[in-house]
């Protein structure tokens, strides 16, 4: 049975209870993980602390990068067996558990060569005067992991913070912490100290809350729903604790007439059913001028049709969802889109082979959404595509901004000036203009405005939101 990480060792829960995990392929539990509580959150924030008072405040950034390299080198080496376990407890297809696999690789490759490049400034100012910056870590940062890309967002959350010189406390989803327990695990084998890195788990309303309401967390990131981001924006104001948020997103492809379909039409696919739907910046919504509108639902119809969905070791298409309430979620939207007469263009199907039981949604494109319904408008987090059409530039940068959320929004056009102007228009995080979220680019500052969070993740930018900055002025003359 899987036990908390805490200051390099694997501790049972204080509270003696446990939670199933269920493999979202078949809907069967097959593993348990801890019911942690408040009691545990303190014990790892207290072996944090002692971390960081202890032998991690004399670590260079040197030796940080070398550190995060022999991580990044493990991880490598274990690639398939974190694969593999990331895909039965999330139930991702195994092309793409792999690919997250990698991805963690290159989280901890890039943060390792930024250890050392976190740079101060120094400033003019009166004769007599020397007067430079330098940045600090926090000191003990919170993380709360969601379930849909554990290793990922880790390694863009953790990975930051440990390059800044911080020590974390991580809270992963209750149903996918799986391969965060042996990342930790392997963090150790590589030369962490006890107390660098800590797993709790459990519920979000148990160790989450008790998290965010700790005296000795400095400051924490938040990956998750914007009603749950607002609760830890609200607790962690009460100690005056900064907050990384990532609150997903309603993100279009905005698709103009002179597009390069062939390019297109793939990536708009992919960025839909990958992982289920289940990303928060998904290209959920599809905007297309009126004279293509037509033309490109025949083709986006016809390879929906063609997607294939099941359990995670066969590897299609698409995987299951997660749980069986994010399941009834989707099928929420669904029936609500029939009720409302929002017309079906094509489906993907589910295999023959696939569990009754297990947790699958073929992937499902609409039409003529109403810009005001709430599949225009709320994050679906399955393999929903909403499609309207727009009239001109003005009307597709109306239809884009036109939710709160602003993560991440796709532009198709040859047009180079629009490109730009559509790129300053749109209220969005990201944009990317003739792709779709650039191959997961670890080097691209990644976060939302609006309800979609603040902050940035990912990248060198991230580095900046896990420091503080220090002001010294030196009078010597």
């Amino acid at each position: 049975m899987p036990l908390n990480y805490i200051a390099n060792a694997f501790v049972p829960s204080s509270s003696g209870r446990t939670i199933p995990v269920i493999d979202p392929s078949d809907g069967q539990p097959f593993e348990e993980i801890q019911r942690s509580n408040a009691q545990d959150i303190d014990t790892a924030v207290h072996a944090a602390r002692q971390c960081l008072d202890g032998i991690w405040h004399k670590v260079s950034a040197a030796d940080r990068s070398r550190l995060l390299m022999r991580l990044a080198e493990k991880i490598a080496d274990h690639a398939d067996e974190l694969a593999a376990i990331e895909q039965r407890d999330c139930g991702k297809p195994t092309k793409q558990a792999r690919a997250d696999a990698l991805a963690l690789v290159r989280y901890f490759e890039f943060y390792a060569g930024a250890c050392d490049k976190l740079h101060g400034e120094t400033i003019p100012y009166q004769d007599g005067y020397s007067v430079f910056t330098w940045r600090e870590p926090h000191g003990v940062t919170g993380h709360v992991i969601p379930w849909n890309y554990p290793m990922q967002i880790f390694g863009r959350s953790v990975g930051g913070a440990l390059a800044a010189g911080n020590v974390c406390v991580v809270k992963p989803a209750e149903d996918a912490c799986l391969s965060l327990l042996r990342v930790a695990e392997l963090a150790a084998e590589a030369g962490f100290p006890a107390g660098a890195i800590n797993i709790v788990t459990g519920y979000g309303h148990e160790v989450g809350d008790a998290l965010a309401r700790h005296p000795g967390i400095d400051h924490i990131s938040f990956t998750g729903s914007p009603k749950i981001g607002t609760l830890i924006q609200q607790v962690a104001a009460e100690r005056h604790c900064p907050v990384t948020l990532e609150l997903g997103g309603k993100s279009p492809q905005i698709v103009f007439a002179d597009a390069d379909l062939d390019q297109a039409i793939p990536t708009v696919i992919n960025a839909i059913v990958q992982n289920a739907g289940q990303t928060c910046s998904a290209g959920s919504r599809l905007l297309v001028e009126q004279s293509l509108y037509e033309p490109l639902l025949e083709r986006l119809g016809a390879a929906f049709e063609k997607l294939r969905v099941g359990p995670a070791a066969m590897d299609l298409d698409v995987g299951p969802l997660i749980r069986a309430s994010q399941q009834q979620r989707v099928w929420d939207f669904l029936s609500d889109a029939h009720a409302a007469d929002i017309p079906v263009v094509a489906e993907g199907r589910v295999v023959d082979e696939a569990p009754e039981t297990g947790f699958y949604q073929a992937p499902t494109l609409l039409r003529d959404v109403p810009v005001d319904h709430r599949l225009a408008q709320e994050e679906v987090f399955g393999p929903v595509l909403a499609a309207m059409s727009f009239r001109d530039e003005d009307h597709a940068v109306q239809l884009a901004n036109a939710t709160q959320f602003g993560l991440v929004a796709g532009v198709w056009t040859r047009d180079g000036a629009r490109q730009f102007r559509m790129a300053r228009r749109v209220r969005s995080g990201q944009v990317f203009i003739n792709n779709y979220g650039a191959g997961g680019g670890v080097e691209l500052p990644f976060g939302g405005v609006k309800s979609s969070g603040y902050g940035r993740e990912k990248g060198f930018e991230a580095l900046y939101g896990f420091t503080t900055l220090k002001t010294v002025a030196v009078k010597h003359g």
